[in-house]
């Protein structure tokens, strides 16, 4: 297996996971999609995909690197490990996983070490940017794994990333880092979706209360992106409300082991469960907003 990986899957065409796959293709690496969903893998094919299906196993032996961009732990370890024959008894020893899911330090752990008896290295690389970076194969990615692993990785990253940040040698550092910023990341929609009901509740034009804030020192990159989505009264979902009450779920686990305070992360991670106990789970995050009583938010506009 030469230096570089060659042939390379993609499990999870979802839109991460497409412009992922589709910066593979981009860039003349041959790629391999899987999904459950038929339309997502047709896509792929179309764009250029070697071959695509329902389940890896049927090419575990074509793939030198497997990368996973499904939304937890759960479904990772059902992808790798679930079944009567599962898929890591049919990859040949020495494939990479490349895990870019946001995943707790300690569970990409446990992954790793399961995945040794297998002689599977793992690459914990969680990724953050969005569909329209991952489109671009614009991502930044935040990895941690042996020094091997960057080096037959390197022309993987190059297409998939913008910026590739190594946190260390260590799996589980890379999802450290991610929990991390998914803290700030949670807090901020957070807080910009209180300061947004407050404004209404003032009976404040909420068009311009966004243009001033997105011209001054409050302004964050979460506010100025997730409160546009209130303002156009759309909350079709970029990033669901049940995914920061996971991702800040795994924070809250972090300083839990850690024994580390995190008190606005605690409360943000109780704003988000609110919105999602309300039904608004599958709505776009920004949909936290609508835990504010008393108040009229924009309706979209038909």
């Amino acid at each position: 297996m030469g230096n570089f990986v060659k042939n390379v899957g993609v499990i999870g065409l979802g839109s991460m996971g497409m412009g992922i796959a589709k910066s593979l293709i981009k860039n003349n690496i041959p790629t391999y999609g899987f999904d459950l969903n038929q339309d997502a893998c047709q896509t792929l094919k179309q764009a250029g995909a070697v071959a695509v299906g329902q389940n890896a196993a049927e090419y575990a032996q074509h793939l030198q690197a497997l990368l996973l961009v499904v939304v937890n732990g759960r479904q990772v370890e059902a992808i790798l490990f679930g079944g009567d024959k599962p898929l890591v008894e049919q990859l040949q020893p020495g494939t990479i996983i490349m895990l870019h899911s946001t995943l707790s330090a300690e569970q990409t752990k446990q992954i790793a070490q399961r995945l040794a008896q297998y002689q599977l290295p793992l690459m914990d690389a969680p990724i953050s940017g969005g569909a329209l970076k991952a489109a671009e194969g614009k991502l930044t990615v935040m990895a941690s794994g042996a020094p091997i692993l960057f080096e037959q990785l390197n022309e993987v990253f190059e297409a998939i990333a913008e910026r590739l940040y190594r946190v260390g040698d260590e799996v589980g550092l890379g999802s450290t880092v991610k929990t991390i910023h998914q803290l700030l990341a949670g807090v901020h929609i957070a807080v910009a979706a209180e300061s947004m009901a407050l404004a209404a509740k003032a009976g404040i034009d909420l068009n311009m209360m966004y243009d001033i804030v997105t011209h001054a020192a409050g302004n964050s990159w979460m506010f100025e992106n997730r409160m546009q989505h209130v303002l156009d009264g759309d909350y079709t979902p970029k990033s669901s409300v049940d995914i920061f009450v996971k991702d800040l779920g795994l924070v809250m686990e972090t300083g839990k082991a850690l024994n580390f305070p995190l008190p606005i992360a605690a409360t943000a991670h109780q704003m988000f469960i609110s919105a999602s106990n309300e039904g608004f789970g599958l709505q776009d995050d920004s949909a936290v907003i609508k835990t504010f009583k008393g108040i009229a938010l924009p309706e979209k506009k038909v």
